[in-house]
């Protein structure tokens, strides 16, 4: 069965499809969309595995490869997301000769959706894209709500631009051939929905999710997304809170290189270290804390950041949400329940020494 949910905003609004099996019917959702002229952006490893899958999709809804779309095939690995990569998908594009009319279609997690969307929002000023997230990672959450953008040497996201997709595709079978590691970084994004609005989607995830499950939890995601994204599209607001964790994570993924740990398992230490901050400055309810831990855990996902106070600090202060030595943290009051919470830099800096992060 497949669920259909609307992203209601106005003339940017769009359907999320989210289903088990749903790769066999891509072909004819994208040519609904473009009759011709799809770039479809992916990378090696996924084009091995579902290249065969996707070509026969297309085929079936009468798309001919060469003549109506072409792969764009990048390697695999956050180096992508660059000045670099981007590059690359403009040389492509230009080469099959996408014009204004044309489609972009991002098969793949969150680097090749981020990129991808990215290329199509700047693209001759714009063209259409499609999300066709395959990691649980991006099913729950990046490929959703518009945000697109490349990393630079200073920092993760900091060259960006919120461009809407035409249409989100979700096959729930795809995560289930996940490896492990990225499957547990998807189930981190997962948590964090639960932390910071549902305690009862919180509640069941004491356990891994059943094939079952796992795509009515993945909707509800989505939902939760959609409803964050109707109500502040361009993230000035109630949107921020979506950043639970994130603060910290995206300065632990930029000291590990973006490759000592993935986005899921930065975001996991960052919402420990959040809990951490929130009850000791006592915003945060006293348990909460070892509870977020506690699930984290249960997904096998370490909570414990290695990186001193002095190295973190610095990281954060280039995060782009952040002003005149002030760090905006989101915090949760309670379990399902979230705030941005504007805090100094040595304020932070002292409630982290207190903590005494492990080396």
């Amino acid at each position: 069965m497949t669920m259909t949910q609307r992203v209601g905003l106005g003339a940017n609004s769009y359907d999320i499809l989210t289903g088990s099996g749903l790769l066999r019917d891509f072909g004819t959702h994208i040519a609904a969309l473009c009759g011709s002229g799809v770039a479809v952006v992916t990378d090696s490893n996924l084009w091995t595995r579902y290249g065969r899958a996707f070509a026969a999709s297309m085929e079936s809804a009468g798309l001919s490869a060469g003549s109506d779309w072409a792969p764009v095939i990048l390697d695999p690995g956050e180096h992508n997301k660059s000045l670099d990569g981007l590059g690359r998908l403009y040389s492509a594009f230009a080469a099959m000769k996408l014009r204004r009319g044309g489609l972009v279609a991002a098969f793949g997690g969150g680097v090749v959706g981020d990129l991808s969307g990215m290329a199509a929002a700047t693209w001759m000023r714009g063209v259409r894209y499609v999300q066709i997230p395959t990691t649980l990672l991006a099913q729950v959450d990046s490929s959703v709500g518009g945000k697109t953008a490349i990393n630079l040497d200073e920092g993760k996201n900091l060259a960006g631009v919120f461009y809407q997709p035409s249409l989100v595709l979700i096959d729930t079978d795809l995560p289930q051939t996940l490896p492990e590691r990225e499957f547990r970084s998807g189930m981190a994004e997962v948590i964090k929905y639960g932390a910071i609005r549902s305690k009862p989607l919180f509640d069941r995830l004491t356990g891994r999710p059943d094939t079952a499950a796992l795509a009515e939890i993945v909707a509800q995601c989505c939902r939760i997304k959609s409803e964050f994204v109707e109500r502040d599209e361009l993230d000035t607001g109630e949107r921020m809170l979506l950043n639970f964790g994130h603060s910290f994570g995206h300065a632990i993924e930029k000291l590990g290189g973006y490759r000592r740990y993935n986005h899921g398992e930065a975001v996991a230490m960052g919402m420990a270290l959040a809990a951490e901050t929130g009850e000791k400055i006592g915003l945060t309810a006293v348990g909460n804390a070892a509870r977020i831990k506690e699930v984290l855990e249960i997904h096998g996902l370490d909570t414990a950041c290695p990186y001193e106070p002095e190295a973190l600090l610095p990281q954060m202060e280039l995060d782009k949400k952040n002003e005149n030595g002030q760090i905006r943290l989101v915090l949760i009051q309670e379990i399902g329940t979230a705030f941005v919470h504007t805090i100094q830099l040595n304020e932070l800096g002292n409630c982290l020494q207190r903590r005494g992060i492990p080396k």
